[in-house]
Parts: structure tokens; sequence; C-alpha cells
């Protein structure tokens, strides 16, 4: 019996081996920075038929907060890439600019160019991270509707954000991003939806105007509300019974991310640990 028991001990070590570390590995295995940026920044998906290019998805509406970003229209096969370093944007040189209108004049074609102003909104295309160049690239587009542009051309620009040497690789998301907001922060406006109806909407300014002067005479009236206080540790039941229901969430493993009108609330493990 004990040379039976002996003889099935390396079959089952064998065994154990073979599964175990496999369901550890995948138990333990980390999101990485490109995968919590993608779920953090929803990419735009554009399209085209006869009359032009044209947004068929939108993605995470984003506000330039830096200007000096050069860009191109979206018709054009490449991209410039604008360089975010030290808190300045470096924009493609002149000779690159030169270079370009010379292949581009070959063609018949005249290149254009232009600077996105601090306001404009764009939605992002692509996202990747470069670990072994510390570098995060954003390419962008555009969003015509809520910048007014008529006709439209859906400019596009590459971001390069320059990280110091190793940081990606032991690295945060939520510090990638922080740098990110730095030049393109998430935007609570409505994506263009307003220009909807214009004709119709301004015959009825006129009612609506009285309506919102009762209202804000109400208000005035009211005593002020008490602040809203979130603390660290509070849990998500207590911060949605402070706050409401968030505009948006994102998990990302035992990070938890609520997004407000004006701050974003993150959790770890179900409890707050940082306000932004």
């Amino acid at each position: 019996m004990a040379q039976k028991f002996d003889g099935l001990i390396p079959g089952v070590l064998l065994l154990a081996a073979t599964i175990f570390p496999c369901s550890m590995a995948n138990a333990q295995a980390p999101v990485s920075i490109q995968e919590q940026l993608t779920a953090q920044y929803k990419l735009v998906k554009m399209g085209s038929d006869t009359s032009g290019y044209s947004v068929v998805e939108k993605g995470t509406l984003l506000a330039i907060q830096k200007g000096g970003i050069l860009a191109v229209p979206y018709a054009d096969q490449n991209v410039l890439a604008n360089k975010y370093e030290g808190g300045t944007i470096h924009a493609p040189g002149g000779l690159s600019l030169m270079g370009r209108k010379s292949i581009m004049g070959k063609f018949g074609k005249e290149q254009t160019t232009h600077l996105f102003a601090v306001g404009d909104k764009v939605y992002p295309m692509k996202i990747d991270v470069n670990v072994a160049k510390d570098t995060v690239t954003l390419e962008i587009v555009a969003c015509d509707t809520c910048n007014k542009t008529d006709p439209p051309t859906y400019n596009k620009a590459n971001v390069v954000f320059q990280f110091p040497k190793g940081s990606l690789a032991t690295g945060s998301a939520g510090g990638v991003e922080d740098v990110i907001g730095q030049v393109l922060s998430i935007s609570n406006d409505d994506q263009g939806g307003q220009q909807q109806g214009g004709d119709q909407g301004g015959q009825q300014q006129g009612g609506q105007q009285a309506g919102a002067d009762q209202g804000q005479q109400q208000q005035a009236d009211q005593p002020a509300a008490e602040p809203v206080n979130i603390e660290k540790g509070m849990t998500t039941d207590q911060v949605e019974a402070a706050m409401g229901k968030p505009d948006k969430k994102v998990t990302l493993g035992t990070k938890q991310i609520y997004y407000y009108k004006d701050m974003k609330v993150i959790f770890l493990s179900g409890k707050v640990s940082d306000v932004q």
C-alpha cells in the first residue's frame, strides 16, 4: 500500500503545478495603463459617405486646456505630432511643416493647418501607451458641432505626452490621467446637442424667460443648502446618499471612479481614497 501511495505523489504534485499557477496568475494579473486609459476615455467612431466625413458614434468629450496644438483636416492621411513635456506644448517644427507642404504640392493640393484654441472640444480617436519610450499618445479629432465649425473639417492631431524615464513602468493610470488632464480635460457639455431645433427654441425663449425669472426668484427666497461633505473612508452608498447618482462610473479592478459635474470621487475596495 505504501508503494502505491508513494507512486501517486509525483502525479498529484504535477497536476497541482499545472493548475494552481495558472489560476493564480489570472487572478493577480495587473490591469495595464493602456487598458485603464481605454476604459477612461471612450474612443470616437468616424465614418464617411458622399457628403464627407462625420461622427458615427461620439466618444468622451474633451476640452482643450492649453493652446498650441497644431492640427490638419481629417482627410489628410498624416497626423501632426505635438509633444507635451514640462508643462509646455511643443508643436511640429518649421522644417517638418515645409516638407509636408512640399509633398502636398506635388499632388496639386495645399497643406492647411489649424491651431486648436483653449476651450475647443475634441474626441479621442486612438490611445497608445509606449512603456519603453515613456510616452502616451492621444490622437484627437475636433467636435465640429460643438465648436460650430462650418463647413466641418474635423481637424485632427496627435498629442504625445512625454513622461520621465522609467515612470510608466512603475506609475499608475491615475497619475497619467492627471497629466493628460492638464491638456485635455473631460468636458460635461452637451456635445453640441443644443443646436437641434434652434428655430423652434427661439420661438419659445420669450415664454421660457418669464418662467426662468420666476424660478430664480423662488430660489433666492429659499435658504442656502448645506454644503456636501465627502470624507476619506466613506462607502459608495454614503457618497451616493450625499451626492446622488454619479454621471458616470468607471470600474478598474478594486478601483472605482464616480464622475460628478464638478468632481470625481475615487474609491479603493469600496471606500473613498481621493477626491479630485
